[in-house]
């Protein structure tokens, strides 16, 4: 924002935050409270219809800024020209099937419009409407429009929608929006070079049930996966995430799976990668599963010792997947948690499975299971070797995609 001077005054990016007219507009008060909390100075663009839902008064409150929906609003200083034009990131939230057909055929009848025509930064929908609206050739037409222009259009969630009607078209949690946008600003210009492509993820860990109360599992948590996603939804890519027992939030834009044991993840994943241009085999597969399950919970013997647990392999999706790639081309990264001899266990380990990238992490204590930051020796089958600092685990999943847009080309 501007002061009474004329100089920048704004404390972070400027966010152009347009709203259209559908019954999630009232989600978008905690995408913009979350731009706001963080910095960022927000300008709101509804459109006439969004005021339907939410009114001038409240984005005004909330944003610190005037509210104008026309472009015959304060003409003089030409908003239809100038708020795309300073912004450094539109985001339409939700995006109605009416704003996408007029963004990708170019009309510019409102203010949210014209915004978008003049927007030389870069620019994220997030759909919200109903499932046979958003299935209807007409709107993915225009979807797929808008993304080979360089947009950056999130798959809506599945859920309940208005009524009683559930499917695919539901706004994604703000909080996961936000984090797209997030990524998408830390981008800057950067076109999102995973446009057009379909990524498989597999996240968290498997559990293999030894009787109904225990199993056997790991600690991974799923974060380094649900990293790997959010990236990727940020650089354009049509995100399939696979979720093994994470317990996190479905990030924006990711058709997430659960599943249980390393049998259910490696029909997923086998299915899943039938037409993936990259697959991530991010989670931690359990080696062994017992070998019988007990349908009753194992009783406690006074004075006697438990029965040796009998184990049994479970299969290697990773080389399985590595040897027998469906589509040609296809990339297969894979993950190796190791906690001595690292390297020399990785570059083994890349030989036996056959996978074109192998990202190897020591773990441990404190280490990469669970934490927020990882650090990692990205291992190319090419001979290559790339370390990647510690730090924050999205910014491990960029370098790793960074490497894979490198061999897509």
């Amino acid at each position: 924002m501007s002061g009474s001077d004329g100089a920048d005054t704004r404390s972070g990016p400027r966010v152009v935050l347009g709203v259209s007219g559908g019954i999630a507009a009232y989600k978008a008060c905690e995408l913009l409270r979350r731009f706001t909390e963080s910095g960022h100075d927000v300008r709101v663009v509804p459109t006439d219809a969004a005021l339907h839902f939410v009114g001038e008064a409240t984005w005004a409150a909330l944003s610190g800024h005037p509210v104008a929906t026309r472009v015959w609003d304060d003409a003089h200083q030409v908003p239809h020209v100038r708020i795309g034009r300073g912004a450094d990131l539109v985001v339409v939230a939700p995006a109605t099937a009416d704003t996408l057909a007029r963004a990708a055929h170019g009309l510019a009848d409102d203010l949210l419009t014209n915004t978008l025509l003049t927007a030389g930064c870069p620019v994220v929908y997030a759909p919200a409407m109903h499932t046979e609206m958003w299935e209807h050739p007409a709107t993915q037409d225009n979807v797929a429009t808008l993304r080979r222009r360089g947009a950056v259009v999130i798959e809506p969630a599945v859920g309940r929608l208005t009524g009683a009607d559930t499917g695919k078209g539901r706004l994604p949690e703000p909080a996961e929006i936000y984090e797209v946008c997030r990524r998408v600003l830390a981008r800057g210009q950067d076109l999102p070079d995973l446009a057009g492509r379909h990524v498989v993820i597999s996240a968290g860990g498997t559990r293999e049930p030894l009787d109904p109360v225990r199993y056997l599992g790991n600690r991974s948590s799923g974060k380094q996966g649900y990293a790997l996603a959010r990236t990727a939804v940020a650089r354009g890519a049509r995100v399939t995430l696979l979720a093994a027992n994470t317990g996190l939030p479905d990030p924006a834009g990711a058709d997430v799976t659960a599943v249980g044991t390393a049998e259910q993840l490696r029909e997923a994943v086998l299915k899943a990668a039938a037409d993936a241009d990259v697959v991530v085999m991010a989670a931690a597969v359990a080696d062994f599963r017992p070998a019988a399950y007990a349908t009753g919970k194992i009783k406690k013997k006074d004075g006697e010792e438990p029965a040796p647990l009998a184990l049994v392999r479970n299969p290697d999706i990773l080389a399985e997947l590595s040897a027998g790639r469906p589509r040609p081309g296809q990339l297969v990264v894979g993950f190796a948690a190791e906690t001595d001899d690292v390297l020399a266990n990785g570059r083994a380990k890349l030989a036996r499975k056959g996978c074109d990238l192998l990202v190897v992490n020591e773990v441990g204590e404190l280490k990469a299971f669970g934490t927020e930051e990882n650090e990692a020796v990205v291992l190319g089958a090419d001979g290559s070797e790339t370390p990647v600092p510690r730090g924050p685990k999205d910014a491990l999943a960029d370098r790793v995609w960074d490497l894979v847009v490198t061999r897509l080309a």
